[in-house]
């Protein structure tokens, strides 16, 4: 600011002189005038410039801090999906009549009480499963790993999860791997 105060000082010195002097001394002090002037507005132009640029850096710069502590456990919670699967797997696999079995329904309640208390974590965390059966397919949240040919479902319609899918806020983790119908 103190070019443009400068500049400032000097038109108006100019003015005084132009006003106090005659014949062609004024009018080359009025064509001196008119220069700084301009490069006066030039400076303005600058100075709004830079400013706005710097608005605008900032802002940037907010934003991905913002990104960066909203998405930060991306990997760990990539990592965290897989321990997910093997609790299902296990639990699915479990018969029912050993299901029954005493000796063995401890175990399994506090293995169910863990994928529960991992649920909750997700949840916590804002990270969400992708509903996929019975829907239609969405290349953004779905992978078609396979075509099923039925009559019971529409064309692209998904018939079978194979793997569930889970997004992370507004962001995809993983897709869901799907079967999808197809004409039969």
């Amino acid at each position: 600011m103190n070019d443009e105060q400068t500049i400032q000082e000097q038109a108006e010195e100019m003015r005084n002189e132009a006003r106090n002097s005659a014949g062609d001394g004024g009018a080359a002090d009025l064509d001196r005038l008119g220069q700084l002037e301009r490069e006066l507005e030039e400076v303005r132009q600058h100075v709004l410039y830079a400013q706005a640029e710097t608005q605008n850096v900032r802002r940037r710069l907010e934003q991905e801090k913002l990104n960066a502590a909203s998405y930060a456990a991306t990997g760990f919670a990539r990592d965290m999906l897989s321990v997910k699967d093997n609790l299902d797997r296990a639990l699915a696999a479990v018969p029912e009549d050993v299901r029954q079995d005493e000796k063995v329904k401890a175990l399994l309640t506090g293995i169910e009480a863990t994928a529960r208390e991992l649920d909750n974590a997700f949840k916590r965390n804002g990270i969400t499963r992708i509903e996929a059966v019975g829907l239609p397919l969405d290349p953004n949240r779905h992978q078609a790993m396979l075509e099923i040919p039925t009559e019971e479902a529409e064309p692209g319609t998904i018939v079978q999860e194979m793997q569930p899918g889970y997004l992370i806020k507004d962001r995809l983790l993983r897709p869901a791997l799907v079967g999808v119908a197809k004409q039969a």
